[in-house]
Protein backbone atom coordinates (compact mmCIF):
# COMPACT_ATOMS: atom_id res chain seq x y z
CA UNK A 1 0.00 0.00 0.00
CA UNK A 2 0.88 3.34 -0.37
CA UNK A 3 0.19 6.68 0.96
CA UNK A 4 -0.32 9.93 -1.17
CA UNK A 5 0.46 12.88 1.22
CA UNK A 6 -2.15 15.39 1.16
CA UNK A 7 -1.57 18.21 3.25
CA UNK A 8 -0.91 19.14 6.91
CA UNK A 9 -2.18 21.56 9.89
CA UNK A 10 -1.37 25.02 8.66
CA UNK A 11 -0.42 26.13 12.33
CA UNK A 12 1.93 23.04 13.34
CA UNK A 13 5.71 23.53 13.13
CA UNK A 14 7.63 22.08 10.21
CA UNK A 15 8.28 18.30 10.74
CA UNK A 16 5.20 17.61 14.00
CA UNK A 17 2.24 18.18 12.08
CA UNK A 18 -1.11 16.39 12.23
CA UNK A 19 -1.28 15.51 8.50
CA UNK A 20 -3.36 13.21 6.42
CA UNK A 21 -2.56 10.96 3.74
CA UNK A 22 -4.93 9.22 0.53
CA UNK A 23 -4.01 5.13 0.19
CA UNK A 24 -4.26 3.33 -3.09
CA UNK A 25 -5.94 0.69 -1.49
CA UNK A 26 -7.77 -0.82 -4.76
CA UNK A 27 -10.83 -2.93 -2.45
CA UNK A 28 -12.12 0.04 -0.55
CA UNK A 29 -10.77 3.95 -0.24
CA UNK A 30 -9.26 4.36 2.89
CA UNK A 31 -6.80 7.24 4.46
CA UNK A 32 -3.95 7.88 7.06
CA UNK A 33 -4.08 10.11 9.49
CA UNK A 34 -1.31 11.25 11.79
CA UNK A 35 -2.43 13.24 14.92
CA UNK A 36 -1.38 13.66 18.63
CA UNK A 37 -2.41 10.39 20.90
CA UNK A 38 -5.18 11.26 22.84
CA UNK A 39 -4.41 10.48 26.54
CA UNK A 40 -6.93 12.50 28.17
CA UNK A 41 -9.25 10.28 30.68
CA UNK A 42 -12.38 11.75 30.24
CA UNK A 43 -11.99 11.60 26.07
CA UNK A 44 -11.10 7.84 26.07
CA UNK A 45 -13.34 7.22 29.08
CA UNK A 46 -16.09 8.78 26.27
CA UNK A 47 -14.68 7.01 23.35
CA UNK A 48 -14.39 3.55 25.30
CA UNK A 49 -12.75 0.80 24.50
CA UNK A 50 -10.19 0.76 21.99
CA UNK A 51 -8.89 -2.79 20.39
CA UNK A 52 -5.89 -3.92 20.00
CA UNK A 53 -4.20 -2.65 17.22
CA UNK A 54 -6.23 0.80 17.05
CA UNK A 55 -5.31 3.94 18.14
CA UNK A 56 -7.34 6.96 19.43
CA UNK A 57 -5.54 10.86 17.74
CA UNK A 58 -6.73 14.00 17.29
CA UNK A 59 -6.43 16.18 14.66
CA UNK A 60 -7.05 19.47 13.87
CA UNK A 61 -10.43 20.58 12.01
CA UNK A 62 -8.17 21.94 9.19
CA UNK A 63 -6.62 18.28 8.60
CA UNK A 64 -10.05 17.58 8.00
CA UNK A 65 -10.84 19.52 5.97
CA UNK A 66 -8.21 18.33 3.64
CA UNK A 67 -10.31 15.13 3.48
CA UNK A 68 -13.40 17.37 2.20
CA UNK A 69 -11.09 18.92 -0.61
CA UNK A 70 -10.06 15.87 -1.91
CA UNK A 71 -13.60 14.18 -1.54
CA UNK A 72 -14.89 17.15 -3.89
CA UNK A 73 -12.01 16.75 -6.69
CA UNK A 74 -13.01 13.51 -6.99
CA UNK A 75 -10.78 10.26 -7.63
CA UNK A 76 -7.21 10.52 -8.77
Amino acid sequence: MRARFLGKDPESWSGQSPSLFATDRTDRKTYIAQGWPVTDPQALADVGPVPEGEAIIEIPEDVLKLYLREYQEGDR
